[in-house]
Order: structure tokens, then sequence, then C-alpha cells
């Protein structure tokens, strides 16, 4: 069995995510389905067919997040003293060993990952490369461009 760790801010989302498929759209679905049904002949029936496939995707990631939520392993980096090592929901600062160029990431587990907004799976390379390390090692990462090297400036349990 598959166990994913995730956030407490991670855990939540999916919490909600789960909750407004199942109140919101799961119902908004069944009447829009209904509606459909009342227009006539189901074969040549666009509106009912698209109603469905759409109920088919929400049904699937309701499926999916309560598996992802069973299977949970919910870390909360808040509660874990502070070594400078980076683990698992720590917000990591590295610095371009090259060109001095500062990056910030909170290293989180697949479905809370958003590399805009400075969320890096614990799955990617450049987390991969960073777990395990501490503050002031120098890391190299490979890239489509080539290696990498980053020096682990500071890690922060936030």
């Amino acid at each position: 069995m598959i166990k994913y760790p995730m956030t407490v801010q991670g855990h939540r989302a999916l919490e909600d995510e789960h909750e407004f498929l199942s109140k919101t759209e799961r119902p908004r679905l069944s009447q829009a389905i209904g509606e459909a049904r009342e227009l006539g002949d189901l074969k040549e029936n666009a509106e009912y067919h698209a109603a469905r496939e759409e109920q088919g995707m929400v049904e699937a990631r309701i499926r999916d997040i309560e598996g992802r939520l069973q299977n949970a392993v919910v870390i909360d980096v808040t509660t874990i003293a502070h070594t400078g090592k980076v683990i698992f929901g720590t917000t990591v600062e590295i610095a371009n060993v090259e060109t001095d160029e500062s990056l910030k990431y909170k290293i989180v587990g697949e479905d809370e990952a958003d590399i805009k907004s400075g969320k890096l799976s614990v799955g990617s390379p450049i987390a991969r490369a960073l777990i395990g390390k501490e503050e002031g090692d120098v890391v190299a990462v490979k890239t489509p461009s080539g290696l990498v090297e980053y020096e682990i400036v500071e890690v922060a349990h936030i």
C-alpha cells in the first residue's frame, strides 16, 4: 500500500476539495443529468453525454482523493525539532553557487506541488538532492541544462 506524505495544509486542501466535489458538484451534476434526460432521445443528447462524462471525472477524482486521504501520512514540520537538516515539509533557501541567485522552496507532497508558489514535490530532482542535507552543504542537481550546484542557506520549519 502506497503512503502519501503531505503537510497539514495539503491534507486540509484535499479535504476541502473532497467536500466541494461531494456536496456541491455531485448534486449539481445529478440535477444536470436529470434535466438533460427530460430533453428526450439520449442517443443524440449532447447535454446528457457531457454531464455524464463530467460526472464520471468528478467521481473518479472523489475516489482518488479518498484513497489519498486514507493513506495519508500527515507531517507537521512545526512540531519537529529544528536541526538544520532538510526534511519533508521544511522550507529551504538555496543559492546557486555560480550565480548567487537565491531560491526558496517548501518541500511538499506530490498533490501539493506548485513550483509557481514555491512548493516543490518531494519526488522532484531538486528535493531529492536536498533531503537529508544540512545548512551550509552544497548539493549538485541534475538539470536539463547540466549540473547545477546549490548551497543550502537556511532550513526553516514553518
